[in-house]
């Protein structure tokens, strides 16, 4: 404002109002916040210490010691007696430092999700296994799918009557001699629920001779894998998918290589920029992305009226894609795209 802005182009700058600067500065002087020094009186809802003792005497006595507030204020309100809400039960408790964790189970812990970030294909892969009906209710054939997440690619795939650590260490086997994964030139991340063919010592150990970082999702935590989770609901919801049971072993391999072709060849994938999978794998999305960029800007130059001020679609694909990311990751990937 000194140099001859305006008091409300300012403001409006700051995302403040002109009565909160009113109030800040008198004259030429930012006045101190009093506010903390000022005489307050006390909420008239607030329990007196007399009433927040008698709720920590109920609860340390030798009737309620074991239960929870959950349980303790519906037992006295049967009774007659109302000391206070669950909620208060709870803060008054904390207040006196008597909130933790009691019983023999082990304190529940927060697990951060394991992140890894892939700038290239072949360095994170995805993998699970799900049932594909057979002809016998009740039983299924299984189909065991590993995803590239930078590229959405298939990268392997099999279909088995059973579900084994034998059978998901033979495929990663050949999964990466098929796409040259070497620990040292080119080391890999393989990313998986915790099932026990994921966990079985047979593939634990192929992986450790292959050199491959194991990665496994939180127990009880389906959101850690969305990779896979995300082509299965593709494979089964797409109108392709047969709406009676196969009817054996060859059938469901035969249409599942028929999908795993058309996922990666033919399938726009929406996370790519509705690129193929496959085009996103071999490299040629820079090519691909240049036509499209020259496309809408001739568009725009024949129109320029449809667009006005707008810049044409943004076609720019991220150069790295994250399993899992972190709340500050996530932020910065907003804000580039």
């Amino acid at each position: 404002m000194k140099d001859g802005a305006r008091q409300s182009k300012a403001c409006g700058a700051l995302g403040l109002s002109e009565r909160t600067i009113q109030r800040w500065v008198k004259g030429d002087d930012v006045l101190p916040d009093n506010r903390k020094n000022d005489n307050r009186p006390e909420p008239t809802n607030k329990f007196s210490e007399t009433e927040e003792q008698a709720i920590i005497d109920v609860c340390n006595s030798e009737r309620f010691n074991s239960l929870p507030p959950s349980q303790i204020v519906p037992i006295l309100a049967d009774e007659g007696e109302y000391l206070g809400s669950e909620r208060t039960f709870y803060r008054v408790l904390h207040k006196r430092g008597q909130q933790h964790h009691r019983g023999h189970s082990a304190k529940p812990a927060r697990r951060k999700p394991t992140s890894y970030c892939a700038t290239g294909p072949n360095q994170v892969w995805s993998w699970d296994i799900t049932f594909l009906r057979s002809p016998v209710r009740g039983q299924f054939f299984y189909l065991y799918l590993v995803i590239d997440i930078y590229s959405r690619m298939v990268v392997a795939w099999e279909v088995h009557e059973n579900e084994s650590a034998e059978h998901a260490s033979q495929m990663i086997t050949k999964a990466c001699l098929r796409h040259g994964i070497s620990a040292i030139k080119t080391p890999l991340v393989l990313h998986s629920d915790n099932g026990s063919a994921m966990k079985g010592g047979t593939m634990l150990s192929t992986l450790q001779r292959l050199g491959v970082t194991s990665s496994f999702s939180r127990p009880r935590v389906s959101d850690d894998n969305p990779y896979a989770e995300a082509i299965f609901r593709t494979l089964k919801y797409r109108p392709g998918y047969p709406s009676k049971p196969f009817s054996d072993l060859g059938a469901a391999r035969r249409w599942v290589q028929d999908f795993t072709r058309w996922y990666n060849e033919e399938h726009r994938h929406s996370g790519i920029k509705f690129l193929a999978p496959g085009q996103r794998h071999r490299g040629e999305t820079r090519a691909l992305m240049d036509n499209r960029k020259e496309v809408y800007a001739l568009a725009k130059e024949l129109h320029p009226e449809r667009w006005g001020k707008r810049e044409t679609r943004n076609w720019e694909l991220a150069d790295e894609v994250w399993l899992n990311p972190d709340k500050c990751t996530a932020e910065q990937l907003n804000k580039v795209a």
